[in-house]
């Protein structure tokens, strides 16, 4: 058991480390706006193992503009809590200057502005520089990556995921977890992993039949690094058959597995584990209940949820590290771990700026080579934006508005629903708009684009199951995503309530008339786990809308008001 003193002595290591040399330093030469490579990479090295985490990639593998999220609400007793905090609140909290470099990293005042004096973030053959820097600083350095990788672009659509297996291969990961990979079906994933020349973790990735671990997917993986021993537990997205179509992957079964967990932790730590990770696809909210129910775990790498921080959050004596997405950023953690325990930890928050780090070659030409094929296609323009689009927000996002002025348009729908989604890069103003970019916000394998019927009652049921997904206090019932987004409607929610009594005075927006319980309205949407759903591809109708409007604009979104928060 780890004295008080010794307690008292990592905690005090941990909050001295982040400081001095993680995003402290690179915020302070961000302010002055004179940020090199060499500043960006530059890490005091500490102890004597390296993490190295990249998530949530959703196969960007070029450079891109990301816009962070305005709006991100914490319910509960995640209520003001991080991840929770954004724009003016969170630069206070990190103490970033407004207008700095690491401001427009992180969050979302300003982007379009900033986002032209300083340029697009990620590229992978950019995360491949830093990735390589730290492996010439300490050349062992466990690379980890969390998820959501092989989903997201045209190109790994039409390759189902090998342009990015093999980018990611080149990378010479150590292990991976899962969630949209799944989407790919099971048959694909089972062929990939087969293949995989690194660990495929899932300690809650269950055969459905027999609910016993799937043998594919392996709970953990030790590793000897510095001197010590590593155990690195893989923690799959646990709601897939929620979150996305069930049918899809039906022999596997997921779930949190807390219990599992804990035996899990229990078992490499009798096998002589010295410290304890897990790469984690939960979200941010669930790993910081997982800290505080399963004993035992050091360091907690975390997905899902996007979440971009500069200082890890300690829950207990777990570390909970959020690396961002899109390849925006990359994590590196370094632990001093001694006499059979963690005695110390450094992290940095890498951003990567892609006209600051420079490309390697050899993975610009991989990916040139994965992309070559299918270029006239990706760079064909399909009209030009006179808003900046992006998707993150609880609530609204100008993507996901012009995704449903398209649907409403197209499908000649009242009412347009558009799924809550992270993923997806920012267009500027005034840029083109191409298939590429159309793609980065709809590519999935269940795109059909439905026209249905529904009663005024079912809407309501819908709009209440989603807000208890996100808005459940228990973040063990928070399963995934965001607000549905809605076009053609309006209507009020109050973010404190309990189920069923969250969404109020709901109305269609083009009469102003109360959405009747009783009467039925034509509704267009996308992305049904329901299995045969039928509809044109998403991608088809958005680009119809744009190529129709030549250069689209996206008003204000005023039909949602937010009550409790």
């Amino acid at each position: 058991m780890i004295s008080r003193r010794d307690f008292l002595q990592v905690s005090m290591a941990a909050s001295a480390l982040y400081g001095s040399a993680g995003f402290g330093n690179w915020a302070r030469l961000a302010a002055q706006q004179s940020l090199t490579q060499d500043q960006l990479l530059e890490f005091e090295t500490f102890g004597n193992i390296s993490l190295i985490h990249v998530t949530d990639i959703h196969a960007q593998l070029k450079p891109v503009y990301f816009r962070e999220p305005e709006v991100n609400l914490g319910i509960g007793e995640a209520h003001g809590q991080m991840p929770h905090v954004t724009g003016a609140a969170f630069r206070r909290a990190y103490g970033i200057e407004d207008g700095s470099p690491s401001a427009y990293a992180l969050t979302h005042d300003d982007f379009s502005s900033l986002a032209r004096a300083y340029g697009r973030v990620g590229g992978m053959d950019r995360v491949a520089t830093v990735i390589n820097a730290i492996r010439a600083d300490r050349p062992d350095a466990l690379l980890l990556d969390g998820g959501d990788t092989w989903h997201g672009s045209y190109t790994c659509y039409h390759t189902a995921g090998q342009d990015m297996v093999n980018v990611m291969n080149a990378l010479k990961p150590n292990a991976m977890t899962f969630h949209w990979e799944f989407t790919l079906g099971s048959g694909r994933v089972n062929e990939i992993v087969e293949g995989l020349p690194f660990a495929a973790l899932g300690q809650n990735i269950f055969d459905a039949e027999w609910d016993e671990p799937a043998e594919l997917f392996k709970p953990y993986r030790f590793f000897e690094r510095g001197g010590a021993k590593i155990a690195v537990i893989g923690q799959a997205f646990p709601y897939m058959p929620i979150a996305n179509p069930g049918w899809m992957f039906p022999e596997y079964s997921f779930g949190i597995r807390d219990e599992n967990m804990q035996a899990m932790v229990d078992e490499v730590r009798d096998a002589g584990a010295d410290v304890v990770a897990v790469l984690s696809h939960n979200g941010f909210d669930v790993d910081k209940k997982m800290a505080g129910r399963v004993q035992g775990i050091d360091v907690i790498l975390s997905g899902h949820t996007h979440d971009a921080l500069p200082e890890p959050v300690l829950v207990g004596k777990t570390h909970i590290i959020a690396s961002g997405s899109n390849g925006k950023f990359v994590s590196r953690v370094d632990l001093d771990v001694r006499d059979g325990r963690m005695m110390g930890l450094k992290h940095k928050l890498i951003p990567v700026f892609s006209d600051v780090i420079a490309p390697d070659p050899a993975i610009t030409a991989l990916i040139d080579e994965q992309r070559a094929p299918y270029e006239a296609a990706l760079s064909e323009v399909i009209g030009k934006t006179d808003t900046l689009l992006y998707r993150r927000g609880n609530f609204n996002g100008t993507w996901d508005d012009l995704i449903c002025d398209a649907l409403l348009s197209e499908r000649e729908a009242d009412i347009a629903m558009s799924p809550g989604v992270r993923w997806g890069p920012s267009i500027l103003p005034g840029q083109d708009i191409t298939r590429e970019d159309v793609w980065n916000v709809t590519s999935m394998t269940y795109p059909n684009a439905y026209r249905t019927e529904m009663t005024g009652e079912f809407i309501h049921v819908i709009l209440e199951d989603v807000g208890d997904n996100l808005f459940n206090p228990d973040p063990y019932y928070q399963q995934g995503g965001d607000m549905v987004r809605v076009g053609g409607l309006g209507y009020r929610i109050d973010v404190t309530k309990p189920q069923g009594q969250r969404i109020s005075e709901m109305t269609l927006l083009k009469t102003g008339e109360a959405i009747d319980p009783a009467k039925n309205y034509v509704v267009a949407g996308w992305a049904s786990v329901n299995e045969g759903t039928e509809g044109p591809p998403v991608w088809d109708v958005v680009e119809n809308h744009i190529r129709n409007q030549g250069t689209v604009t996206v008003g204000p979104n005023t039909s949602v008001e937010v009550i409790g928060a």
